[in-house]
């Protein structure tokens, strides 16, 4: 029976949000409204024509949805064209209409008749030759005994959909999802046995989530106990006692017990039917399909599927006639959870959502809501509107009443991610167990005169056994803080507080036991023998204690959480610890790898480092400085100087010790990852002759799947086809000439025998013995080509899994997210400059650094334009031209004539060596051709069945690409794409039709205040494209809101997850590349994941769930190729930082099951993955590296994660400083947000010790390494200040040259043993930072020979990589402990282009002055000081170090030293000092010192419309307890510090007279401070008065104001400096100490003032305008306008210190910029340096016009007058004093003032 079909509605342009009745992507309105007690599913009493789906529409909705529902069972006539029954889905995915002249057009009415299909596997019909169209899913046909048809399934999702009300479009969606995890299946077991093993993994298998929630969660005995007695919380407790009454069965201890349990659900899923089955995994991915942000919850997705599961067997559902309004499901179930959701973290102000200023503590995020289902009492706390439990209600009832859950009571916080650094102490509390207590083990027993008898220096036995044990006190005293701690983040509310109170008992009790015996023998018995057995068996104790605490997991103790036999841990267990384990052989490994490296690190760290610390404590211990008094303190400063300075030294120490264990786990690390690679064979020493002449045979056995083929051809001939098609990709990609091609082709030749042909392998096989034939004939040197061949064959050399054949492979999908990255490059992004400061446009840019694939390039271009030119001019002309200068354009521009399909090739060629989407398409779709490729050389009989048509053969070869890889794009911004965005994703579509692309579609709200709603829609190259231009989605899905919550990445992957197809996914980043050959091992690949040789058994047998026991592997790295390396010395630095972590880590890691998952190319197991939450999680801030938590989430669940070293991608990295810097602070940041994240917090305290020491290590512990290396060098410093106080103001004994005191010096202090505990200690620091290299070195020495790894290191050394990479260990650490304090990570989007443009000075310096550059100044000062006061040679390391935290900026800016920039740049920096204050700047000193503050004070958030107001995001006030610790305590003790060393030199007399140090310091400080305000106060009266009458006349009277001001403060800086120096005498090392002291008190009340006396910012800068001018009305500020001029006055005398000292540090900076400068040439050298090309290739310096140049000469000479003269006055202002002091004598004969200050 076939139905009349309704006229095409006319699409307008607007179709989608036109709501017309007929337009199929908008039904008529649902009834939303209708009263709260509106139940769709009440069961109306209407006639059941049978459970196949109803027969009748849905009210309202006849017409054209009528045929839809429609449930005739003879499906007959809907393949043979004619009469269509009804259009199924079935056929809908499986039908190309545009080739069957029959297709009358469905009756879905998707347009007029015959447009291709929304399919995402177009099939091709042959009607003309009487073939029936081919299958779809072509292992799922009736020949092969499937269980249930295609329309049976689709019946059943029909069926589904009427029932629970899902919509349309997603149904068909995933009913195409659900036949291709069939048909992949299929197509290597029996599809019985797909249906089986796809059921258990998603519901019912081992390793089935839904499976372990069940258990966890303890819903068996909620289901065996039958739900009448209300289970809530009491059925927990007494199972057995409640049995009794239910279903007259009694209930034992038995049915308790989890094995009886399992076992009976493995019976229940045994005697399930197929079609049950079949009914509960579509069930299941329909629920999963609609779900949006419930993806991110798996637990809370099995909640909803129990309760729909239950709902669909009980009669209520199954007697129900009618079919439920369509998006049922949606509205009341998804939309009430996902408001939740994004109401935690917006709230609606005036229609717009706007972020709420709430921290992740006060954030109930995705993993709270989801934890809330682990637990019984959990879902016992899901109540209804009316207050009724939810599990009071029956099972089967529970689904009926989701709309009317009330989900705001439900939720609360298990896991409180508070800002602190107390996270550190508890999850990695054995790491400081470790390294704390054996450090007090070591230094007590060695510093015996500390507690020793007072008058002797050594201890009395006893004691010193009982000191030494109180390390074991340390460790408990570490494990009591930890716990205490850990109370604070887990709320007291839950279950888990228990264990915490047992273990503070527990742990208290041992604090008594390891530190009573040292108060007993200290206070009252130092000799007895009691004393002595005491102390010794403390002893004991306490390292029992100390291995216990710092070996067993804090999880574990007292009380087991992971692996305790009590269902109360069960939850626990399942979600966070079920880690999989090792295999025998590398849990060995991992054993042994940490027993060396603390072995190692142990032995040393006592000889090194403790005994070298023996003789300072013990000359320092009782030094007391003699003849010494302060005015105030007296002598009190004095005798406990040496004292201070011991203190600072024992802290010193210790952070060397923590850096030693880093240093050791690098050199072990590497030294397993080399012996991993030589027993794998990836090293270029491992004992492999001739990989290319043994090639041939190993393409043969590896890559193609010899095992099942029928071997017609020659090995030789199959093998020549392969290589054959990877050389013409590669001369297609331009990496090699015609020449070098015909060299490496397998060709055929005539053979001995007569008319017989024969194969000629090409000389490249065999040259490899012969020494003669060198590689240069074969590629250009050191090309890609060559590169990517090497790899090639070696790689198969390594141990890889067998492939299947091409129709028995799985099918997978590529992921890739798209935001904004480019697609294509434009012709005019490639042939102009970015900006003036650009010197060179991107194509001669990549011309020089791809010289041989341009000329290659050309070469090709030009004989397709003689080609053409052919075709244009019949007659050839007789004259020769001049044929070099007609070649011109094309080797400067690569066309001649500007027609777009030579432009487009230019565009291409560019792009393509850029970091585009379009490089990442066409590589990845690499995959297609291999699939093709091989399915052609593996099938030779499908190549004679179409004997020559082409055209067919190819058909097949695409059909069969097609079902076994889909690529999938997720362009989030597709449907607000500008027009050269939306031409160039057409282009992509056309050039890659099969490419799908899934978006976010937006319709506006119905009516005015209603949300709009948004759309998951899918388009590809063959959807039909629409009359505005736009394609007609295959599937367009609602979501209940907009997706993307959180930092964007993984909302994007999530609203696009549900269009991927098959078993695996690779996710892929925007800026990636792939080749054909790697391409071709991509079976080998997939066969890692252990799933190709499936048992026959049942999953559900009674012994056949054995075979599935072990772990699945979840998630497999692969290996990335960084192709921006070799492009300068950062990229290089970038691309040799990931090849370490990438390569070099990522083998040792996995093979000691340490390794997560780091996004970019991994392979995931999509259906493990996406039952556990997807591949990313998403709240924002949090997971800010959203992707390693996917990997911490599956290793925590059981997944193993796997890496390859035989395959890899292509990926670039950022090129330039700031852009490197910024991925560098993302990566610090997201680690600071992972810090306190729940899945640390698991990891820290549940895995077994080796395995949490790999994770360390491997993931946090290089950040906290980090932020120890750069702290060690201030702590240092501060060690070197006293003690250089002490050495420059005390007689130091002076030692003969045989190491005696020389006689005669009484009175002198030994200060020789810490002279040399110093050089040690820069030994120490040395080493630490030195050691960042050796993986690097090793890793090219094993991959790339001795000679390119020496090259490598010396071009890192001669372009100065040691400077940046000091510089990015202080970025690191910035970030991430800003991040702790502070809070505000963000994804910061990378730059991605080539870093030739040089940045003004202004940018750098207010980019980094905050992260680095103060910090170096300060520091650069107390280096100075120790320098003069304590000399020695060891110090010029520390020199560099703290240079290059000042100048790494500019040191890496191109052309930095070129004069004339220069000079210009320093106009420019005059003017960014200066603007701001007249008129709104977006760039000056005002607005950075403005939001540099913000930070603090954060914004107001107001909305008053202003235009400045644009400039700023919102920024919250920071939390009291970050401003306390960071802003105020912190930079107090470091003033206090400095100005008890100022107080020590100053404490000696001179000439008889004391002089008042604190007096001194506090003039000297506070002085330029009330300077400033009095200055402030005379010109804010003046500004008030004149201002509104010369503000009409004038606009620069405010920045004439604001000049006056600052050329004040700036004077006034200066003017108390000198005069500190005349107060000292002309004494340089006092005059230095002194500034120091001076700086750090300033710093605190700056500090305190901001913090404390600032409120919140405004938006806008007009406060500071108006007091400049004088203006305060019409600005906008309301009601403040009161209290803000006195708000501002702060504000000014803040900014007035400020302005003068950055003024004078950016002078300073540029100094030291100078000489280079002047130097000549310098600036060819500074970019041969940084850009790694050769003088004569270097970019030429930028053309201007005559009149540009006049302008420019005009300014340098103005301002090297200007700058010549500042400088001057600045060096003046130093010298004169010591031309003074040294040259004219005219020092002070007494103290000035007679030692008044």
């Amino acid at each position: 029976m076939s139905y009349s079909q309704p006229d095409p509605p006319k699409h307008q342009a607007s179709n989608y949000s036109s709501a017309s009745s007929q337009d199929p992507f908008n039904p008529p309105a649902l009834p939303y409204e209708q009263g709260a007690n509106y139940n769709p599913y009440a069961n109306p009493n209407a006639p059941n024509p049978g459970a196949g789906g109803a027969g009748v529409a849905p009210p309202g909705q006849a017409g054209q949805y009528a045929p839809y529902y429609d449930n005739e069972p003879e499906m007959g006539g809907r393949y043979e064209g004619g009469g269509m029954g009804r259009e199924t889905w079935a056929s809908e995915s499986g039908w190309s209409g545009n080739d069957n002249a029959n297709f009358g057009g469905s009756s879905d009415n998707h347009g007029p008749a015959g447009y291709p299909s929304r399919a995402s596997t177009p099939t091709y019909t042959e009607s003309k030759d009487g073939h029936r169209p081919r299958e779809p899913y072509p292992a799922w046909t009736q020949e092969a005994n499937i269980p249930l048809s295609k329309e049976e399934i689709e019946d059943v999702l029909i069926d589904l959909a009427n029932k629970f009300g899902f919509q349309k479009d997603s149904c068909r969606n995933i009913y195409d999802f659900l036949m291709i995890q069939l048909d992949s299946r299929a197509s290597r077991m029996s599809p019985n046995q797909a249906l089986l093993t796809l059921h258990a993994d998603y519901i019912g298998g081992e390793h089935a989530n839904y499976r372990k929630w069940y258990f966890a969660a303890q819903l068996d005995l909620d289901d065996a106990i039958g739900a009448a007695q209300n289970p809530g919380l009491s059925r927990v407790r007494s199972v057995a006692r409640r049995g009794k009454g239910s279903a007259g069965k009694p209930a034992t201890a038995q049915e308790k017990s989890l094995d009886s349990a399992t076992s009976r659900w493995r019976q229940a899923m045994n005697n399930m039917s197929q079609y049950d089955r079949l009914r509960q995994v579509a069930l299941y991915l329909l629920c999963w399909g609609e779900a949006a942000q419930v993806r991110f919850m798996p637990e809370c997705l099995c909640f909803i599927f129990k309760c729909a599961d239950d709902y669909y067997r009980s009669p209520e559902c199954q007697n129900r006639m009618e079919a439920v309004p369509e998006g049922l499901y949606l509205r009341a179930v998804v939309k009430p959870l996902y408001r939740f959701l994004r109401d935690q973290g917006y709230e609606v102000v005036d229609g717009k959502f706007l972020r709420r200023e709430r921290d992740h503590d006060q954030i109930i995020g995705y993993d709270d809501v989801n934890q809330l289902f682990w637990y019984p009492e959990g879902i016992a706390r899901i109540c209804l509107t009316d207050k009724t439990r939810l599990v009071d209600l029956a099972p089967a009832q529970r689904f009926m009443k989701f709309d009317r859950i009330d989900w705001n009571k439900a939720f609360f916080k298990t896991y409180l991610e508070k800002r602190s650094f107390l996270h550190l102490l508890i999850n990695f509390n054995r790491i400081w167990v470790l390294h704390i207590s054996v450090f007090w083990y070591y230094t007590a027993y060695n510093a015996p005169s500390i507690y020793a008898v007072s008058g002797t220096t050594a201890a009395t036995t006893p004691m010193a056994w009982s000191v030494t044990a109180l390390g074991g006190g340390v460790s408990t005293l570490i494990m009591i803080l930890a716990t205490l701690a850990e109370f604070s983040y887990i709320p007291t509310s839950w279950n888990n507080t228990s264990h915490l109170t047992r273990r503070l008992v527990f742990l208290l009790v041992i604090l008594a036991i390891t530190v009573g015996p040292t108060v007993y023998i200290a206070g009252w018995n130092q000799t007895g023998k009691v004393s002595l057995i005491l102390g010794i068996v403390q002893f004991f104790v306490s390292i029992a204690a100390t291995f216990v605490f710092g070996v067993i997991p804090s999880g574990r103790l007292f009380g087991d959480r992971v692996a305790g036999k009590s269902r109360k841990y069960l939850a626990n267990q399942t979600f966070t610890a079920s880690y999989p384990g090792l295999g025998p052989r590398a849990r060995t490994a991992s054993w042994l790898l940490w027993v060396a490296i603390f072995g190692c690190k142990f032995a040393e760290s006592y000889f090194f480092l403790t005994l070298s610390f023996r003789d300072p404590i013990k000359v320092m211990v009782g030094m007391k400085v003699q003849n010494c008094n302060d005015k105030y303190f007296g002598s009190a400063l004095c005798t406990n100087h040496a004292a201070f300075s011991l203190a600072v030294m024992f802290i010193m120490d210790l952070t060397l010790f923590f850096l030693d264990t880093f240093l050791w786990y690098v050199i072990w690390n590497t030294i397993l990852s080399i012996a991993r690679s030589f027993a794998i064979g990836i090293s270029i020493w491992t004992p492999w002759k001739d990989i290319f002449s043994r090639l041939p045979k190993r393409i043969y056995a590896k890559v193609l799947a010899t095992a099942d083929m029928e071997v017609k051809y020659k090995p030789k001939v199959l093998v020549s086809q392969v290589w054959n098609a990877i050389i013409i990709s590669m001369y297609r990609e331009h990496l090699l000439s015609i020449d070098h091609v015909q060299r490496l082709l397998y060709h055929q030749v005539a053979s001995d025998q007569p008319g017989k042909r024969t194969l000629r392998a090409p000389a490249f096989f065999i040259s490899q013995g012969d020494k003669k034939a060198s590689k240069l004939e074969f590629f250009p040197k050191g090309s890609e080509a060559e590169r990517r061949i090497s790899f090639f064959a070696q790689s198969l050399t390594t141990a890889i899994p067998e492939p299947i054949p091409v129709d028995a492979m799985p099918t997978f999908t590529v992921l890739v997210p798209h935001y904004s990255e480019k697609i294509l490059l434009s012709l005019r992004e490639i042939i102009r400059e970015e900006d003036q400061n650009t010197r060179v446009t991107l194509l001669e840019y990549l011309k020089q650094l791809h010289p041989i694939e341009w000329d290659n390039f050309v070469k090709d271009t030009k004989i397709l334009a003689e080609e053409s030119n052919v075709f244009n001019t019949p007659f050839g002309s007789d004259e020769k031209d001049d044929k070099r200068a007609d070649d011109i354009p094309f080797y400067t521009v690569g066309f001649k004539s500007a027609a777009p399909e030579y432009t487009l090739r230019t565009r291409i060629w560019a792009s393509l060596r850029a970091q585009t989407l379009y490089r990442t398409v066409s590589g990845f779709m690499n995959y297609s051709k291999a699939i093709k490729l091989l399915y052609r050389v593996e099938n030779p009989e499908v190549v004679q069945l179409f004997g020559g048509n082409t055209d067919q053969l190819e058909r097949e070869l695409e059909r069969m690409a097609r079902r076994k890889f889909k690529f999938v794009v997720s362009m989030q911004r597709y449907s607000k794409f500008n027009k050269e965005e939306h031409e160039n994703a057409e282009f992509l579509l056309r050039a890659y039709p099969d490419l799908q692309i899934a978006y976010l579609d937006e319709e506006p709200a119905r009516k005015d205040g209603g949300e709009s709603r948004i759309f998951s829609a899918l388009v590809d190259g063959h959807s039909e494209i629409l009359p505005n231009g736009r394609r007609r989605p295959k599937f367009r899905i609602e979501l209940p809101g907009n997706p993307i919550l959180g930092d964007g990445k993984s909302d994007n992957q999530n609203h696009a997850i549900v269009f991927y197809r098959g078993e695996y996914l690779q996710l892929v980043d925007a800026n990636q590349d792939n080749y054909l050959e790697e391409c071709l091992k991509i079976r080998n690949v997939l066969g890692e994941f252990e799933e190709f040789q499936v048992s026959s058994q049942s999953p559900y047998a009674q012994n056949g769930h054995k075979d599935f026991a072990k772990h699945p592997v979840a998630i497999l790295g692969a290996r990335e190729y960084i192709f921006s390396e070799n492009i300068g010395i950062l990229g290089d630095i970038a691309a040799g930082k990931e090849q370490t972590f990438g390569t070099l880590a990522a083998r040792s890691l996995s093979f000691i099951g340490g390794k997560l998952h780091y996004g970019h190319p991994d392979f995931l197991n999509a259906i493990f993955m996406n039952t556990r939450g997807g591949v990313s999680k998403a709240q924002k801030g949090l997971h800010l590296n959203e992707d390693i938590y996917a990997g911490m989430n599956a290793f925590g669940r059981g997944g193993r994660i796997k890496h390859s070293e035989y395959y890899q991608c292509g990926k670039g990295r950022d090129l330039g400083f700031g852009t490197i810097l910024n991925f560098q602070t993302k990566i610090g940041t997201g680690m600071g947000e992972q810090m306190l994240s729940r899945e640390y917090y698991y990891l820290g305290t549940q895995l077994p010790m080796d395995r949490f020491l790999t994770f360390y290590y491997g993931h946090p512990g290089f950040h906290i390494n980090n932020i120890l290396v750069m702290m060690s060098v201030q702590i240092f410093m501060l060690a070197l200040v006293f003690l250089g106080s002490l050495n420059s103001s005390v007689r130091v004994c002076v030692y003969s040259s045989s190491g005696t005191i020389l006689a005669g010096q009484s009175g002198c202090y030994n200060l020789q043993p810490v002279f040399k505990w110093i050089k040690r200690c820069i030994i120490s620091i040395f080493i630490v930072f030195w050691i960042a290299f050796v993986p690097l070195f090793v890793q090219e020495l094993t991959e790339r020979g001795t000679g390119k790894a020496i090259v490598r290191l010396a071009k890192h050394f001669m372009s100065l990589s040691p400077v940046f990479e000091v510089f990015s260990t202080q970025i690191y650490m910035h970030s991430i402990l800003n991040n702790l304090t502070f809070g505000g990570a963000r994804y910061i989007a990378t730059g991605r282009g080539f870093a030739t443009t040089r940045i003004s000075f202004s940018i750098l310096y207010s980019r980094f002055a905050g992260p680095s550059i103060y910090l170096g100044m300060r520091t650069l000062v107390l280096l100075l000081y120790i320098t003069l006061a304590i000399w020695i040679p060891h110090l010029i390391y520390f020199w560099i170090t703290v240079v290059s935290l000042c100048i790494a900026p500019f040191l890496f800016n191109p052309h930095q030293f070129s004069f004339t920039d220069f000079i210009i740049d320093y106009r420019e920096f005059l003017r960014w000092m200066s603007r701001g204050n007249s008129r709104t700047h977006a760039n000056s000193w005002v607005g950075y010192c403005r939001l540099s503050r913000t930070r603090i004070t954060g914004f107001k958030r107001k909305r008053l419309g202003l235009p400045s107001e644009k400039l700023s995001s919102d920024v919250p006030r920071a939390p009291w307890k970050a401003l306390l610790m960071g802003e105020i305590i912190g930079p107090i003790c470091l003033a206090i510090l400095m100005v008890i060393c100022y107080l020590f030199v100053k404490s000696f007399p001179q000439d008889g007279v004391t002089v008042p140090g604190l007096l001194r310091i506090a003039i000297i400080a506070l002085g330029p401070i009330v300077w400033n305000m009095a200055l402030l106060i005379v010109l804010f009266l003046v500004s008030l008065f004149l201002g509104p009458c010369l503000s009409g006349h004038t606009n620069q009277f405010g920045a004439t104001m604001a000049a006056i001001a600052h050329f004040g403060a700036v004077v006034g800086m200066v003017a108390f400096f000198e005069f500190l120096w005349f107060l000292e005498m002309w004494n340089a090392s006092h005059a230095v100490l002194g500034v120091i002291a001076v700086i750090a008190v300033q710093r605190a009340i700056f500090k305190i003032l901001i913090a404390v006396f600032l409120s919140r910012e405004f938006k806008h800068d007009e406060t500071n305008r108006a007091w400049w001018t004088g203006v305060w009305f019409n600005r906008g500020l309301g009601a403040h306008v009161l209290s803000q001029p006195a708000r501002e006055f702060i504000v000014k005398t803040i900014e007035m210190g400020l302005y003068s000292a950055d003024f004078l540090a950016c002078h300073l900076l540029l100094f030291i910029l100078t000489p280079p400068m002047l130097i000549p040439y310098f600036d060819r050298l500074h970019a041969t340096m940084l850009f790694w090309l050769a003088p004569n290739q270097q970019i030429r310096p930028p053309i201007y016009s005559f009149r540009q140049r006049s302008q420019r000469r005009k300014i340098v000479f103005k301002y090297s007058v200007v700058y010549v003269l500042i400088q001057a006055i600045v060096v003046a202002l130093i010298v004169v004093p010591i031309i003074f002091k040294t040259v004219l004598g005219w020092t002070p004969s007494t103290a000035p003032f007679s030692g008044a200050i």
